[in-house]
């Protein structure tokens, strides 16, 4: 009945890959670096129409002066609630239509959707960084001098400038924000949240990017993770370097950042998941000490869950 754990074990599971001496320095070094760049924009009018709310591309610069791409939706004033929601995608894809989005300005609620760096939507990705590529960006940067060389440390900070931008949107109540997004979107939406504190309420649906050396312990040969084993194959197939590999990627996961949450949570977990193990969420949601509840789809995996999108706009509307 079970891909993972038995349902009891995954409740007390506390993850697998190590945290880093200095992780809390790490991401606030990090948090000082990003604090320094501007929350300026540029807005271009999108090709879309829409008698309740405005479309704009918006383009922002990031760390490394890296150019972001996102979606911004921006109710009519008379509608306008102050609400505002951040959207994260998954994995390499972009930040999707306007259509879901503008379900929620209907509602008065201000939206901004981020494409990641060097994925699929227009946002730039300009790390310079010693190491492979081939196979995908968890393993971008493993094998640089840093770990500052990170992609996902770029990225996880790319969010958190997101929301601080979405703050000084016109009419958006910076006390009124949340954050969403489903599988690689989900880690982003929940590092977000850890890193930036004033965020009310997360939704995340089964994030990936948690729990690497577990998620390599269980063979994930059919997903994003496989990455890791392909790294390991090329460039160090005898595991001389186990503990430092594991370590380096123990600072862009996810679990690491859970305790950090300030914001209401909302957990989705499918109990058949081949690409973000259950025990890998787990890992994460067991270590959020703020409210928090999660929705098990026990039949489900990595794939469409019904009527979670619903409650996602139902907690949303209400929450925030």
């Amino acid at each position: 009945m079970h891909l993972d754990m038995p349902l009891h074990e995954l409740e007390k599971y506390q993850g697998k890959n190590p945290k880093p001496d200095d992780f809390d320095l790490y991401w606030e070094q990090a948090l000082q670096q990003l604090d320094q760049q501007s929350l300026s924009y540029e807005l271009e009018d999108a090709a879309i129409t829409c008698s309740f709310a405005r479309c704009h591309h918006l383009y922002f610069r990031g760390v490394g002066e890296n150019r972001i791409h996102a979606k911004l939706i921006v109710p009519n004033k008379e509608i306008a609630t102050g609400q505002g929601m951040a959207i994260f995608h998954g994995y390499s894809v972009d930040s999707g239509d306007w259509l879901d989005k503008l379900a929620y300005a209907a509602e008065g609620v201000t939206v901004i959707a981020m494409d990641c760096r060097g994925q699929g939507g227009r946002s730039e990705d300009l790390l310079v960084t010693k190491g492979p590529t081939l196979k995908g960006h968890v393993i971008r940067g493993l094998d640089d001098p840093s770990p500052e060389h990170l992609y996902y440390r770029q990225v996880f900070l790319d969010t958190v400038q997101t929301v601080r931008i979405l703050k000084t949107i016109d009419g958006v109540d910076s006390e009124r924000i949340g954050v969403y997004g489903q599988s690689q979107g989900g880690a982003l939406a929940t590092a977000c949240a850890a890193l930036e504190p004033t965020v009310k309420h997360l939704f995340a649906v089964y994030p990936f990017l948690s729990d690497y050396e577990r998620a390599w312990e269980m063979d994930m040969q059919h997903s994003a993770y496989e990455e890791i084993a392909y790294f390991f194959r090329c460039f160090d197939p005898t595991h001389h370097r186990h503990q430092e590999i594991f370590s380096r990627l123990g600072y862009i996961d996810i679990q690491h950042l859970a305790d950090r949450i300030k914001a209401s949570v909302q957990w989705i977990t499918a109990m058949r998941d081949p690409i973000c193990p259950p025990s890998t969420q787990f890992a994460a949601y067991n270590k959020i000490r703020s409210k928090k509840d999660m929705m098990l789809y026990h039949e489900y995996g990595h794939e469409h869950l019904p009527n979670h999108a619903d409650e996602a706009f139902q907690q949303f509307i209400k929450i925030l």
